[in-house]
């Protein structure tokens, strides 16, 4: 009998298996509707992630704090998360009117109330996706804050250290401001703290910090090392619970369903329904500004070079600008319909015969026949992606009626990580493929690379890996997916997802035409092989604007039939 062949696992495998286990511990936790993170029932968890050890976590597995990783979580954190003992994941269950004023992280949309000193709630209205994501982010903070606590407790009679004394007295005198002495005071003891040096601390301080709270990462630090202190000498632990409604509403899409049904019943309204439709999922004014901003701005950036009305547009000081382009955009044809569904997608609708295409980038398309309307939808968070799709691919129901939408196209516009190249690089997916499962999608893709090369960003066309979190990814499954025969080039949250919806509408169901065409191009945030190319590394700046109109003006030509 030949002998078992190479037995002991690879890190991808164990990797692959580890990211399967934290999938499989959430559902399960989830189910049974709540844990403590720093329990027992948190274990599986926590061993998997350290693992796992994710390139956006950096030194997770270390002895010393992370510091980008803690930046990159705050971020998508609500304000005063750290603070409390109790985290309540909730459904949209009606707190908006209520007294509480909604808390919305900075880099990440959901609704989050501070219920009380210790307890705070997170309503979960995008799909398991978004648990997932801050379930990932929630054990990575707890870890985080047990390092806090290993290094300043001295014994088990609660006795600490000098330096956890001197932050303790700094936090809690309530300073809305430090001085510059004081400050350095303060980074010298939480460097300590930390395992990190004083320049590490003082180079990152300041991007925790906002107007009202200069000094936040302080407050951060201490919170997260005094319940880490308090549950080691015996106070209450930490803990995560599911509503019982956001357990019994989860993959029923009532969320996407209300956002469907309300964008067909403005389409209606507007006598659109039965034209044909494009369905773009980018942001709230790519699109908008492909189209205007050259006729509106044509004056004061005449013969300026191609894609800098753009940069400029993009800068935060030019919101009158932008405002002018909203302004033109919707006394010509396009509909705002701001999310009121909990799915915190807000659309944009284009009735292109009210469009004047003189003065724009496409005054050669659109001539002749029905005029096309297009839906430009925000962007979804993972698994709603599918939600959301598969709802507005439905018919419309009204009373007895049905009306059959004539989807001509879905395009989708994204960010995404990229494994072959650098930020800012365009990456044109040929398939799908599903992280966990191998799930896989391939497509006829409209948009070629040689449509996108000769503006001087390099474009790289292959099979991309739809992710249960990019949080989840580290640099040995990432080769693996880069080097093996799957030949993945970038990975991102959402293709996988859309391309079920529109299969199953197109292949099976037979609600849309079976030959609808599908545009996919992702422009790269990121290089999670690289190192201090994550995304905790930062954002993109100046970088992605020109990759991201490239690829919008690309999708509106081939709608409008540009010659």
């Amino acid at each position: 009998m030949q002998g078992i062949k190479n037995t002991s696992r690879s890190k991808a495998q164990e990797s692959s298996a580890a990211i399967e286990r934290l999938y499989i511990t959430m559902r399960h936790l989830l189910n049974r509707g709540f844990y403590k993170p720093m329990g027992v029932s948190g274990d599986t968890l926590r061993e998997a992630l350290l693992l796992l050890r994710p390139e956006i976590y950096g030194s997770i597995a270390e002895e010393k704090a992370e510091l980008n990783g803690l930046l990159y979580v705050i971020e998508r954190l609500p304000i005063g998360i750290e603070q409390c003992r109790f985290i309540s994941l909730t459904s949209d269950e009606g707190y908006s009117k209520s007294h509480f004023k909604a808390i919305v992280p900075p880099k990440r949309r959901r609704n989050c109330y501070r219920i009380d000193d210790e307890q705070m709630n997170v309503e979960i209205t995008r799909g398991r996706s978004d648990i997932y994501d801050i379930l990932t982010h929630l054990t990575f903070i707890f870890i985080e804050s047990h390092k806090i606590k290993d290094r300043v407790l001295i014994d088990d009679n609660g006795e600490i250290t000098h330096d956890w004394f001197r932050l303790e007295q700094i936090v809690l005198q309530k300073k809305k401001k430090l001085t510059l002495e004081e400050r350095e005071k303060a980074i010298s003891h939480v460097s300590s703290v930390l395992g990190r040096t004083f320049s590490e601390v003082l180079d990152i301080y300041d991007a925790f910090g906002s107007a009202e709270m200069p000094d936040r990462f302080l407050h951060i630090i201490y919170w997260l090392g005094k319940l880490a202190i308090d549950e080691a000498m015996g106070g209450a632990k930490r803990t995560i619970t599911f509503s019982p409604i956001l357990r019994e509403r989860l993959g029923h899409h009532i969320h996407g369903e209300i956002w469907a049904n309300n964008i067909k019943t403005i389409l209606k309204q507007n006598g659109l329904l039965e034209r044909p439709i494009h369905i773009i999922s980018a942001n709230m004014h790519s699109v908008m500004n492909s189209i205007f901003a050259e006729k509106v701005l044509s004056k004061e950036f005449k013969g300026k070079p191609d894609y800098f009305i753009y940069e400029e547009l993009s800068k935060t000081g030019n919101g009158e600008q932008r405002a002018r382009i909203e302004e033109e955009a919707l006394k010509n044809g396009m509909i705002f319909i701001p999310d009121t569904s909990g799915t915190n997608i807000d659309v944009q609708i284009f009735d292109t015969a009210a469009i004047d295409f003189k003065g724009t980038p496409f005054k050669n398309g659109v001539q002749g026949g029905v005029k096309p309307v297009l839906i430009v939808m925000d962007y979804a968070f993972g698994e709603q992606a599918y939600e959301t799709i598969d709802e507005l691919l439905k018919p419309f129901k009204e009373h007895k009626s049905k009306t059959f939408l004539d989807i001509e196209s879905v395009s989708i516009m994204g960010k995404a990580g990229i494994l072959e190249g650098n930020k800012g690089d365009i990456m044109i997916p040929s398939a799908h493929i599903n992280e966990g499962t191998g799930d896989n999608y391939p497509f006829e893709n409209e948009l070629k690379a040689a449509l996108l090369e000769g503006h001087g960003i390099p474009v790289y066309t292959g099979a991309m890996v739809t992710v249960l979190g990019t949080s989840l990814q580290n640099r040995d499954l990432l080769k693996f997916f880069n080097e093996s025969t799957w030949g993945v080039i970038g990975l991102e949250m959402e293709g996988a997802y859309y391309q079920k919806a529109i299969q199953s509408a197109s292949k099976i169901r037979r609600s849309i035409n079976p030959d609808v065409k599908v545009r996919y191009a992702y422009y790269a945030s990121d290089n999670p092989l690289e190192t201090g190319s994550t995304l905790a590394s930062g954002g993109l700046g100046t970088t992605g604007v020109k990759p991201t109109y490239l690829i919008t003006i690309k999708i509106l030509e081939q709608i409008f039939n540009v010659r």
